[in-house]
């Protein structure tokens, strides 16, 4: 195979980089991949760690530039690897992943133009598997990685041939159409939801989701990030990023992030909607708000003393539902009152970061 590049974003994760790096470098079929880490915050001693041990581990890496003062986020920790990267390929991984054997050949054995490849997981079993994912126990902390005890289960599944069509970090993809085709991450997403946001993307422009499962590796499950709730501190900070990123998806899109169980996106299209309250109130205009992008293709009337549960769920799935059964004209549906202008769809203008 040839080298490629192991894109990983560091937000004070030391301790995840100390297992991380060794597995990459023990594991990774040919040894001289390139890893290029970027150092958002360094509340842990990173840099002084990473001064001390980057020849050793052939790593290159790179400073936010205005540490300890602003972030810049997970998305864009990423578009700047990808950029310093020297090779033609580029693999997106956590610093909360350990790479199993071979990991990185059998995921690029699977790499063609205009694709997507992701490894896949294994997790402690901590949270619901759709079927996406391996739940089993290596280890919650990256201090008692069962390393033995996962490198026999990788070695037993190298042959495996199954393959499903989904996409979750960590994954392949060519530079080359990354940068030209999606333009890298959205910035405005706050480090939560810049994934699902770009997954969509990659839908529309039909990139194609490969997952091979003889790719493995150890994902400790949102240490890193901040998703795990057992690290209450950085839990907190990564729930109130994940609300913010959320609204943004939301009024991007027109709708919440939506995938099959096996983690392929489902877009709905995107319309240019605008909402009339009447008889309004604050905490019902924040709550639609964000669901409308102020177009007059469609046109929704609310009425604030009669709205219901019922009607919010119906425009939470109204994009969806216009797809399925709408055309010209006004109608009612529960409470609403919806005129539709146009069914002219505006997705594919969101697949290009401009």
């Amino acid at each position: 195979m040839d080298k490629i590049t192991f894109c990983i974003p560091s937000k004070s994760n030391l301790r995840y980089l100390k297992t991380c790096l060794p597995s990459i470098r023990k594991n990774a079929h040919r040894l001289d991949h390139d890893i290029i880490i970027f150092v958002d915050s360094d509340e842990d001693g990173t840099i002084e760690w990473l001064e001390e041990k980057a020849e050793s581990y052939g790593v290159k890496y790179y400073v936010n530039p205005d540490l300890g003062n602003s972030l810049y986020g997970i998305g864009r920790a990423y578009d700047y690897c990808i950029d310093k990267a020297d090779t033609d390929v580029v693999m997106i991984f956590h610093a909360d992943m350990m790479l199993g054997k071979n990991a990185d050949l059998n995921a690029y054995n699977k790499l063609k133009p205009k694709s997507v490849v992701c490894a896949t997981r294994i997790e402690p079993p901590i949270h619901p598997n759709g079927g996406e994912k391996i739940l089993m126990d290596f280890g919650m902390w990256p201090e008692e990685f069962k390393e033995e005890e996962f490198n026999k289960y990788v070695e037993k599944h190298l042959d495996d041939t199954k393959t499903t069509e989904g996409i979750f970090a960590p994954w392949m993809i060519n530079k080359s159409e990354f940068l030209e085709i999606l333009g890298g991450h959205d910035p405005i997403m706050h480090s939560c939801r810049e994934d699902s946001d770009l997954f969509n993307r990659m839908t529309l422009a039909g990139f194609e989701f490969i997952q091979p499962w003889n790719s493995l590796v150890y994902h400790l499950t949102g240490r890193g990030a901040g998703s795990f709730d057992g690290d209450p501190e950085r839990h907190k900070k990564w729930k109130e990023d994940m609300d913010k990123s959320t609204l943004e998806f939301i009024r991007k899109w027109g709708t919440n992030v939506n995938h099959t169980s096996l983690m392929k996106p489902i877009v709905s299209p995107v319309y240019k909607k605008q909402v009339i309250i009447n008889n309004p109130n604050p905490q019902l205009q924040n709550a639609l708000e964000i669901w409308f992008n102020g177009g007059d293709d469609i046109i929704v009337e609310v009425d604030g003393n009669t709205f219901t549960q019922q009607d919010f769920q119906i425009i939470q799935q109204l994009n969806a539902i216009i797809k399925d059964s709408g055309e010209l004209g006004k109608f009612e549906l529960g409470n609403l009152k919806i005129t539709i202008n146009s069914l002219e769809e505006h997705q594919n203008s969101l697949i290009h970061l401009n």
